[in-house]
């Protein structure tokens, strides 16, 4: 299988959607003979954050000379983005023939009536995984859940420590309305006697996850309880955090920019302190450098200088409120934003909370069926129509805010993580 083929195979795989299960991922495992059993793990589900988490960690650990697995999803620009062993992506040839080997044994237990439906591209993408982090003896992967927790695919490891980050309104067709509803599934990532460290807040929220860790006698450890304290101390143009856990203090300002990435940073903190306890000793200076060097694409990344060129994948309520939150502290300029969105997502939300910090708004397209026509996004952002304009053309659109903007100003590109991963494709094309 080709390159070609490999990547259309994939692109085929969409129309099967979104179908939360484990039996049929747990029959191709099992036909593999179980490589997600090759290794230990970090499982980490959430919202917001897990992504950041998720670098944070690997970054701690390959620092202490482990050969980390790291598979993440969603990806920017290209699908081997999600498989890293080392920091280093998958190789196409590897991803090509790890596909074709996976689509081989698929098309097999189909044949047997093994399987009762064809993988989705979420779980195909998790078989190639687990399969290539078998083949490079991986000391430990880190592992990023694509959506919710208890029916993802992922879900088929039982990890040393078990991570959960904030929790908000998101996906609500599959994890249900009310924020109660989304706990629960994350929580689904909990294993009998397995620590899971909890960086969610609100009690609501906090009273699932520790419900659940009790019944089945999985140790909670809330990151952010009396015991374990998180002061953020204000720069220049950064923050600075002191965080307690575990009788240790630790004193960090993580690569990544915002104040959320101080409690992201102390979640990677307290996770990597309950390894330390139970797997291996990890070095405190070490933990404290992995989140210092952590960089994560799309996360308040910086592309350009004149004008400052800011992209951020917000792409729901909480996600909008880190990066008004981080405008307001670092910014004395208004951003001129350039922004669309999927439908599917809190657009009235989301508006509501970047567009009145914004100098102007210039809506555009994204090849997607499931993105929302600029059109759309105007009208659910009356309040806001004197500062709107329409760009269909991301090019075009970007040009015209560098323009608005001035060498001195500042161009903020957010709303989805495909917006993000359009700008990069441009970016590399052009």
């Amino acid at each position: 299988m080709n390159s070609a083929a490999c990547r259309a195979y994939l692109r085929d795989l969409q129309r099967f959607g979104i179908k939360l299960g484990l039996e049929n991922i747990s029959t191709v495992l099992a036909s593999f003979g179980h490589p997600q059993r090759s290794f230990p793990a970090v499982h980490v589900a959430g919202t917001n954050g897990k992504g950041s988490v998720c670098a944070m960690l690997a970054e701690i650990l390959s620092l202490h000379d482990l050969k980390v697995g790291l598979y993440t999803s969603p990806h920017l620009v290209r699908v081997e983005e999600r498989i890293r062993v080392g920091g280093a992506l998958i190789s196409s040839r590897d991803f090509c023939r790890l596909t074709q080997k996976v689509k081989l044994r698929i098309t097999r237990l189909l044949a047997r009536k093994e399987l009762e439906a064809h993988p989705t591209f979420f779980e195909v993408l998790t078989l190639i995984a687990f399969l290539y982090f078998r083949e490079k003896r991986i000391d430990i992967a880190v592992l990023e859940v694509g959506m919710g927790g208890r029916f993802d695919a992922t879900n088929v490891v039982r990890p040393l420590v078990s991570v959960i980050t904030s929790i908000s309104k998101d996906h609500q067709e599959h994890l249900g309305r009310t924020i109660g509803k989304i706990a629960f599934e994350k929580a689904g990532i909990i294993k009998p006697f397995v620590s899971v460290v909890c960086g969610a807040d609100g009690p609501d929220v906090v009273r699932v996850i520790r419900e659940r860790a009790f019944e089945i006698e999985a140790p909670f450890i809330n990151a952010f309880d009396r015991d374990h304290r998180l002061i953020s101390e204000k720069k220049r143009d950064h923050f600075v955090f002191r965080y307690s856990f575990g009788g240790r203090s630790f004193r960090f300002s993580p690569g990544l920019q915002g104040e959320h990435q101080g409690s992201n940073a102390a979640i990677a903190v307290a996770a990597a302190s309950v390894l330390s306890r139970m797997w291996r000793p990890l070095d405190k200076k070490k933990i404290v450098l992995g989140i210092a060097r952590a960089r994560w694409e799309g996360r308040l990344e910086a592309v350009s200088k004149r004008p400052l060129v800011l992209l951020d994948g917000a792409h729901n309520e909480g996600g909008a409120a880190a990066l008004a939150k981080y405008i307001k502290d670092f910014r004395a300029e208004r951003p001129v934003l350039v922004f669309a969105m999927m439908k599917d997502k809190a657009i009235r939300r989301v508006v509501s909370l970047l567009f009145p910090l914004a100098k102007k708004v210039i809506l555009t397209s994204l090849p997607y069926s499931r993105a929302a026509a600029p059109a759309d996004i105007r009208r659910l952002a009356r309040p806001f129509e004197a500062k709107i304009a329409e760009e269909p053309s991301l090019q075009a659109a970007i040009e015209l805010a560098k323009a608005e903007a001035g060498p001195r100003g500042f161009v903020l590109i957010t709303g989805s993580l495909f917006l993000v991963g359009a700008f990069k494709k441009l970016a590399r094309s052009g």
